[in-house]
């Protein structure tokens, strides 16, 4: 096999860290392949709490690198995809008797503000709830709040995002390819890998393996690598509830539990709150996690000791669980693993060299790819430098303050647009709204309508460009019109999409 055919550098999994590591690769001059055994961000990636955030409880575990590092990166990531990220106040109401103390708040909330390069963020302010409309939706015991900055994120288009920019920087991206076996062969790794829909097999080569698989790290060490004894993270499970609009305000709460636990209350999608999370440990297949009634009744009552309208299990339209890979330092309970992640680099002198990923979270994604670049460069040789700081995911090349201005530029060259189908389509896909509309000059130009705002133009947009091949990949990671469509229409669009992936074959 010629040189040429050998990539400098494979990754197996297309979460977040997975496809940020192959961005930032591909940007920098490698040759870089991608292979995920589902579809992108089907995993812990979109089952996140959605927040770009420094991490507040994380100061009570003395971890201020993590979180002067997350801090730093809000406003970075803010500006690379100010379509799918955009800053959120937090309201955390206070009561004496409370799980903290109001000076320990205060001062986890002044170190929040200092240590992290705030520019744009506006910094923390306290609320009398008797007056501010943020009281009105909870108890009248909670009298003071503190308000705070941090950001939200669309988790699973940030994900694809990531994997659409490396494709176009010339990465080879193989969604549903399980990698089978990875061997070295001297200085090389021969990886072989199956197309999960044809169940064709192709052997790959690459001078260096990476193992970003989140959850799964361990088993691929175990069963692809073959290695024997493998514990390396600790599982735990997240689990959230989407309920019926609780509160008007754009602003979300953050509450603290009588456990000492923490969880949020979040803006959704318009018509929704978002609730969660849950932390407790899990032993078995993460692509089987699901919420428990222990967990349900856990959000429903924490939620209800906050809000003077109780959260009831008839009041949730939808829930979702994820397990988080934790690198395993040791700790007692699952809320005190630590959220930082460990780059572990093996092989060298000959031994074609495996990088193995543990931990990490969202926010400090772009900060784990750079520093996997390190290592990359330390094992198979330096090319390019930091890049991706300044750079702008697709569709984001707009001001991160401007995305109003967008939208009202989408609604004047497409004025057939109703103002909600706009905004979606900007937060989804920015400038490159325009691009997936094209000539469009009314509704019966977008093709066949499948429900809410949803037509054949933009689910043929994902097909093409976005590897989205199921309805569910279209109506849960990249849209949330899931909540919308009926179950009859989301079947209409299954059928829909089969034929076209089939044509297209």
């Amino acid at each position: 096999m010629s040189e040429q055919a050998i990539f400098d550098v494979f990754v197996i999994g297309g979460g977040i860290n997975g496809c940020g590591i192959a961005r930032d690769a591909a940007g920098r001059g490698y040759s870089v392949a991608l292979a995920e055994m589902n579809d992108f961000a089907s995993g812990t990636s979109s089952g996140s709490t959605k927040l770009i955030h420094g991490g507040l409880r994380y100061l009570e575990h003395y971890e201020f690198r993590l979180v002067r590092e997350a801090l730093m990166e809000r406003e970075v990531l803010w500006a690379m995809a100010p379509h799918v990220i955009w800053p959120m106040r937090f309201v955390l109401p206070y009561h004496k008797g409370g799980p903290r103390p109001a000076w320990l708040i205060r001062l986890g909330l002044f170190l929040y503000d200092h240590i992290g390069g705030r520019k744009l963020l506006p910094a923390t302010r306290t609320l009398d709830m008797t007056r501010d409309p943020a009281g009105e939706p909870l108890k009248r015991l909670f009298t003071k709040a503190f308000e705070y900055s941090d950001g939200w994120v669309d988790d699973a288009r940030l994900v694809v995002l990531n994997a659409r920019d490396a494709a176009d920087r010339g990465a080879r991206i193989m969604p549903r390819t399980r990698v089978v076996s990875a061997r070295r062969e001297g200085s090389v790794w021969a990886i072989e890998a199956e197309n999960a829909m044809t169940g064709a097999r192709e052997t790959l080569r690459a001078r260096m393996l990476v193992n970003a698989t989140g959850p799964w790290v361990d088993r691929v060490l175990s069963d692809a690598l073959h290695k024997t004894d493998v514990h390396n993270v600790r599982l735990v499970q997240g689990s959230h509830i989407v309920v019926r609009k609780k509160f008007d305000d754009p602003r979300a709460y953050f509450f603290q539990n009588p456990d000492g636990r923490i969880m949020f209350a979040i803006p959704y999608q318009g018509a929704f709150t978002l609730i969660g999370t849950t932390d407790r440990d899990f032993g078995g297949n993460p692509a089987e996690a699901h919420i428990s009634d222990a967990e349900i009744d856990y959000l429903c009552q924490a939620a209800s000791e906050y809000f003077a309208d109780p959260v009831t299990r008839d009041d949730i339209v939808w829930s979702y669980s994820a397990v988080r890979p934790l690198y395993d330092d040791g700790a007692s309970k699952a809320q005190e693993a630590t959220r930082d992640y460990v780059l572990r680099l093996e092989g060298g002198n000959g031994e074609a060299p495996l990088l193995n990923v543990f931990g990490g979270k969202l926010t400090t994604y772009r900060r784990l790819a750079e520093s996997a670049l390190d290592k990359i460069g330390e094992a198979v040789g330096v090319k390019g430098g930091k890049w991706t700081a300044s750079s702008r995911l697709p569709g984001g090349d707009f001001p991160a303050t401007a995305y109003e201005a967008e939208v009202e530029k989408l609604k004047a060259r497409y004025p057939f647009l109703a103002a909600s189908h706009a905004l979606r389509l900007v937060r989804l896909y920015g400038t490159f709204a325009a691009r997936l509309l094209g000539n469009a000059a009314g509704n019966a130009d977008l093709g066949k309508h499948f429900g809410g705002d949803l037509y054949a133009i933009e689910v043929n947009w994902l097909i093409e460009r976005e590897w989205a091949r199921r309805a569910e990949d279209v109506l849960w990671r990249r849209t949330k019109l899931g909540l919308q469509l009926s179950r009859a229409e989301a079947a209409e669009l299954e059928d829909y999409m089969r034929g076209a992936v089939n044509a297209a074959a």
